[in-house]
């Protein structure tokens, strides 16, 4: 993948910010820079060089305007305007895009790698739901399984050092939770989850190398203040 320009990036629209025009033709992908499941859809933009033909429409969640539940009724990001209709859910939209854009392919045609990115996809739910559970309980203890399961996935094949051997969507829908899971888990908890999980270490390496990904990473800071009010502050 080719070295990518950095995107100048517009400013997030709160309350107050104005509805772009809705199916004038512009592909938008409405979406928080801030949120693990748009940055899927995000990071599959960028890797196939569609800057230019979906533009980014960021929103303040916190501060949502009140036009984006009448663009989307679920009222949540990532939704794509696309052809005339709304979609959204972060893992059938970045197969829509891959499908649908030109830009290089992001899943194999090999039937058992397919098959595996599928098992893969299907395990995300469990491996977000258990680890953010796990923060107001015992992390070391609770993710441990999760996060081995990754490194077992990971000698699967060895044709590179992704899950499907080379970079997917599979490795897309994963880093965005693993790049916060590994913040948080480190500086709160104190836990590595990469050690003794040497497949684990090479991946997250690797796709650091990715200017696709990288250019769509959070503010750890950030992250850490708004998962510690969001996990561990009691109400």
């Amino acid at each position: 993948m080719a070295t990518l320009s950095k995107e100048i990036l517009p400013p997030p629209l709160d309350a107050t910010g104005v509805q772009p025009p809705l199916f004038d033709g512009t592909t938008r992908l409405y979406t928080s820079y801030a949120c693990p499941f748009a940055q899927r859809v995000w990071i599959t933009r960028n890797y196939k060089g569609l800057q230019e033909e979906i533009k980014l429409v960021p929103l303040n969640l916190q501060n949502r305007p009140a036009w984006y539940k009448d663009v989307y009724p679920p009222n949540k990001v990532p939704s794509l305007e696309h052809n005339g209709k709304i979609i959204g859910e972060s893992l059938d939209l970045i197969k829509y895009v891959d499908s649908n854009f030109e830009g290089p392919s992001l899943f194999p045609d090999d039937p058992e790698k397919k098959k595996f990115g599928e098992e893969l996809f299907s395990y995300t739910d469990t491996f977000v739901r258990t680890v953010f559970s796990s923060f107001k309980g015992d992390p070391a203890k609770e993710t441990g399984p999760v996060f081995d399961y990754l490194e077992n996935a990971l000698h699967k094949f060895d044709d590179g050092p992704f899950f499907l051997g080379q970079f997917s969507l599979v490795d897309i829908a994963y880093i965005t939770f693993v790049e916060r899971f590994q913040i948080f888990l480190s500086e709160v908890f104190k836990i590595d989850i990469t050690a003794g999980r040497p497949k684990l270490a090479v991946w997250i390496e690797e796709l650091n190398k990715i200017d696709a990904y990288t250019q769509t990473k959070t503010d750890p800071k950030e992250l850490v203040e708004f998962y510690k009010i969001r996990f561990l502050v009691s109400t």
